[in-house]
């Protein structure tokens, strides 16, 4: 007797499991090009030059945010530190940024060196003492606003410079600079996470760190890189508000880890780790401005614009989970 062969009698199960798959994985690239459109059809203002050039300004600094957390969510962590670093950067480069008193690039080191140290200090104290990353950040978040606060007595930090405002709100060849600050950390973190070594060890160690040791590779060294460079992101977002804003304020970036963070998981990053794009990080990123730009000019308030980002960041998580793969 010949043995039955077995066929798949649900075809149509596995066709609808590819498509929701897919929209997990295009989602985000229709969903902002078809809010684009509507908006531009709703408010005529939205799709002028000026208009978008306003709105990619001032996603500039989400988004350097954003691609920092990419880093970190794609090997399974979190970092809620990021908007206290913000605040530190602020005030530590506009203590060096007053005018006839140092070169530009001493503001700038200096903030990038706050950055930094704390984003490795996050590193060290996650890799060495195993506390989950939550926690970890979120006692430097508030360890990073106490800092600001005292480094500036409590008060802002005025009279910058105007090279060093230039940062924030000048042009080169009629491009703000933000937007070109913007376009060369995209390309660099793109580079880094699918051109080279330390990239593929972030998805290794994401998708499966049991796997990703017995391979050799080093985690803690690995999640030290990748905290580090969050830090160093995230204040290099801390200079560019610092100098659009020519002031530096101990509580700014207060709420900046949560925006970052959505933009991330809106651009297709699992929370499961192991998982992300730059690209799909700053559409992330732009989709939020483009929302938020939107609701502004129907003169919808800021609470229904909250409620509404909520609404997108579950669609987002849900689509995440459609995404996995079942055990």
């Amino acid at each position: 007797m010949e043995n039955p062969v077995q066929t798949d009698r649900n075809p149509v199960g596995i066709s609808t499991k590819k498509r929701i798959r897919g929209i997990g994985q295009y989602g985000i690239f229709i969903a902002f090009i078809l809010i684009c459109l509507v908006l531009s059809v709703v408010t005529p203002k939205f799709l002028t030059v000026s208009n978008l050039t306003i709105v990619v300004t001032q996603v500039s600094i989400n988004a350097l945010l954003a691609f920092g957390v990419t880093f970190v969510i794609i090997t399974g962590g979190i970092d809620l530190s990021i908007g206290s670093i913000v605040a530190v950067t602020s005030v530590v480069a506009a203590s060096f940024a007053h005018p006839d008193t140092y070169p530009v690039v001493v503001p700038i080191l200096t903030g990038l060196a706050a950055g930094l140290i704390l984003g490795a200090f996050n590193g060290l104290v996650i890799t060495k003492s195993k506390v989950p990353p939550f926690i970890v950040t979120l006692g430097t978040m508030t360890i990073g606003r106490g800092l600001a606060l005292i480094l500036s007595k409590g008060r802002p930090v005025s009279n910058l410079s105007d090279s060093f405002n230039f940062i924030g709100g000048g042009h080169l060849l009629g491009i703000p600079t933000p937007i070109l600050i913007l376009i060369v950390f995209f390309i660099i973190c793109s580079v880094v996470l699918k051109k080279t070594v330390l990239g593929r060890y972030m998805y290794a160690v994401g998708g499966n760190e049991q796997a990703a040791q017995a391979s050799g590779i080093q985690l803690n060294k690995v999640k030290m890189v990748v905290y580090t460079l969050c830090g160093g992101l995230a204040a290099l977002a801390g200079i560019l508000l610092t100098s659009r804003i020519t002031t530096g304020q101990p509580n700014a970036g207060v709420g900046f880890e949560l925006d970052a963070i959505a933009a991330a998981i809106i651009g297709g990053t699992s929370t499961s780790g192991g998982t992300g794009t730059m690209t799909g990080t700053l559409i992330g990123a732009l989709l939020i401005g483009v929302i938020s730009n939107g609701l502004d000019l129907m003169n919808v308030t800021s609470y229904y614009q909250q409620v509404v980002m909520g609404v997108i960041i579950i669609g987002a998580v849900v689509l995440d989970s459609l995404n996995q793969p079942k055990s």
